[in-house]
């Protein structure tokens, strides 16, 4: 985004030192680094005093024990007309058996990947990857937000979601 658009400023949040520090060698190289910044910090307990014009959330939503609250704190950095923008697997709108070949796929990455990191929280929501629409609905409306919208972006792995505060 830095890149893309020069006269931005760029802050980046994330629970892994490890990713954080690749991001901030990553901003060095794209000589990006003197508008962007990295925090370690849980996206539920972001703590910052700016207010953004775009929140993004990119497959990671899905990861979040606490999807709601990561999404109630993205409704709380919004400028006024700002936006949350949440991107995540297209799967199907809902299960069939069987299922297809991509809902497939996500469901056995989700298995070994997404759902253990997710279940250390004895609260966690386990959403997993397969998020279906209907699911980020639902926790849009419990986190606040008057509607969401399935953007018309068509790839064949992503959903773009705009979230309506």
């Amino acid at each position: 985004m830095a890149r893309a658009y020069p006269k931005i400023a760029v802050d980046g949040f994330d629970l892994d030192p490890d990713v954080i520090a690749v991001a901030r060698r990553n901003a060095d190289e794209a000589e990006v680094a003197d508008r962007v910044s990295y925090s370690l910090s849980d996206a539920s307990a972001v703590d910052t005093p700016h207010r953004y014009d775009l929140v993004t959330i990119i497959e990671a939503l899905h990861d979040m024990s606490r999807p709601v609250d990561a999404l109630r704190t993205a409704r709380r950095l919004l400028a006024d007309g700002g936006v949350v923008l949440v991107v995540d697997e297209r799967v199907g709108d809902v299960f069939t058996a069987p299922a297809p070949e991509n809902d497939r796929y996500v469901y056995g990455f989700s298995v070994v990947s997404c759902l253990p990191d997710a279940m250390g929280d004895p609260e966690t929501r386990a959403t997993g990857a397969v998020m279906r629409a209907d699911t980020l609905r639902g926790y849009a409306a419990e986190a606040g937000y008057v509607d969401v919208e399935i953007l018309p972006i068509e790839t064949d792995y992503w959903r773009f979601y705009r979230l309506i505060a």
